[in-house]
């Protein structure tokens, strides 16, 4: 594969960047491995020193960091500023509470002693996606050098810049070399590594198929894996709804990041009482974004990541159509220079047509119309998918009660699927496994070790 920075907003051509040789592979390997035996000796506060250190440095540069996402896979320059802030505070929060996290657990034996010390794995292997280019190396990386692993990471070919500056961040906050390294390596490579012995544990970001690989290789060599995968979030919006505020968040939980979101919001399931004026103020909504330069703050409809995912997307939604999907708008490529497509919506989708069960990964939304909350929470789990989902209701004693009914990994009330720090971030089925982010990200690549300490008199 190619590591190459094209602008989607104009097709330009950034720069383009050689895969390491095998012999660079492993040197890398070595290096990482070397440096695990230094890392993992330090104490948490040498540690947080450094990595709270990278959380400054990404805030004092965070037009530096920012400007590469824009210009390598077209977010608009405010969410890119967003999702800086974002990494930087995710960082920052490892730093200050892992060694809480990870502090020895007591336990309470009938007779002697005994407690859980959290010990780190070593080398971990991340490959990661180019929608939230720092995002997904922030809750990787934190975590677990703040757990006292190091990290390489394999990421998306289309964002090498970021994924450059994002290993230069680690060595300017003061961390040794290897303790984050960045690898521009082929698909064969990547076996490679998650064969090597030195890798412990491997963790992905990604589509379902690049899930199934990577976890089976991992498998073959009996590695602990994570997987965050694919999504298919439902926005169920029910008869007793805000109808206008539930609307802005609509096209927030649609259009954030065009569309490109694995915890998007994708599936509209709409109570029948409320269907057409949501449908309407939706669309209405949708035809009132603006089209540009994401480098432009007055942008608010930027271009998608590469021109194969517009050709991808276009091909989904034809796709669709012919199956029996009704085109309430959109559904065309924009007539301007760059990877852009129109807001779509889709009705009338049955399940035997493909985009029942389909990730649309941009600006289309799946609109359905319910009778009430039970059909409502019945269609929401016939998927495959089972990341995240979102209630939109005024009675949140209500929203509880549904929310326990959904199968995901996560449910939100009044408001879409989001991140925070302090929020545990993950799905379940085809959604993957694992968790990443708050106290729980943290536990994830640790061996959870049991000593106990018994009277040497003790009988046999």
């Amino acid at each position: 594969m190619s590591y190459e920075s094209v602008n989607p907003y104009d097709g330009t051509v950034l720069q383009t960047f050689e895969e390491m040789t095998d012999g660079q592979l492993e040197s890398a390997l070595a290096t990482a491995a070397a440096c695990f035996e230094i890392w993992n000796k330090k104490s948490y506060g040498e540690r947080a020193v450094i990595v709270a250190r990278a959380a400054v440095l990404m805030r004092e540069r965070s037009e530096e960091f920012a400007r590469p996402v824009t210009l390598e896979m077209g977010k608009l320059i405010t969410q890119a500023r967003g999702e800086v802030e974002l990494s930087a505070d995710i960082i920052d929060y490892y730093a200050k509470n892992a060694e809480t996290f990870l502090g020895p657990e007591a336990l309470h034996p009938t007779t002697g002693e005994a407690e859980i010390q959290n010990a780190a794995f070593g080398v971990l292997f991340g490959v990661e996606p180019w929608n939230f280019p720092y995002y997904q190396l922030a809750r990787f990386a934190a975590p677990n050098l703040m757990a006292g692993n190091v990290v390489i990471v394999k990421h998306a070919g289309c964002v090498p810049q970021c994924a450059i500056a994002f290993e230069k961040l680690w060595l300017d906050a003061g961390a040794p070399a290897g303790a984050y390294t960045n690898l521009l390596i082929s698909y064969d490579q990547v076996n490679r590594v998650i064969d090597d012995p030195r890798i412990k544990g491997i963790a992905l970001t990604g589509s379902v198929e690049a899930g199934k690989a990577v976890a089976a290789r991992a498998g073959l060599n009996l590695k602990k894996s994570t997987m965050e995968l694919g999504g298919s979030d439902a926005f169920i919006v029910l008869e007793d709804a805000d109808l206008d505020k539930t609307v802005e968040w609509a096209v927030w939980a649609k259009m954030n990041n065009t569309g490109q979101c694995c915890v998007a919001a994708k599936r509209f399931i709409v109570v029948e009482e409320l269907a057409d004026r949501f449908l309407d103020k939706f669309q209405t909504a949708l035809a009132k974004l603006k089209p540009g330069n994401p480098m432009d703050v007055a942008t608010t409809l930027g271009p998608l990541s590469t021109e194969a995912a517009l050709i991808k997307l276009l091909a989904q939604v034809k796709q669709a159509v012919e199956k029996g999907a009704k085109l309430v708008m959109g559904g065309k490529r924009l007539n301007r220079p760059g990877a852009f497509m129109e807001p779509t919506i889709l009705s009338h989708i049955t399940p035997d047509n493909p985009a029942f069960r389909d990730e649309f990964f941009g600006p289309v939304a799946l609109f359905f119309r319910v009778k009430d909350e039970n059909e409502a929470i019945a269609l929401a789990n016939d998927s495959e998918f089972g990341l995240g989902g979102s209630i939109f209701t005024r009675d949140v004693h209500r929203g509880k009660r549904l929310a326990s009914h959904i199968n995901t990994g996560m449910v939100f009330i009044n408001h879409p699927t989001w991140t925070t720090p302090d929020l545990p971030f993950g799905g379940i089925k085809n959604s993957g496994y694992g968790r990443e982010l708050s106290s729980m990200g943290i536990q994830e690549f640790v061996n959870k070790k049991l000593v106990r300490t018994a009277s040497i008199d003790a009988p046999a």
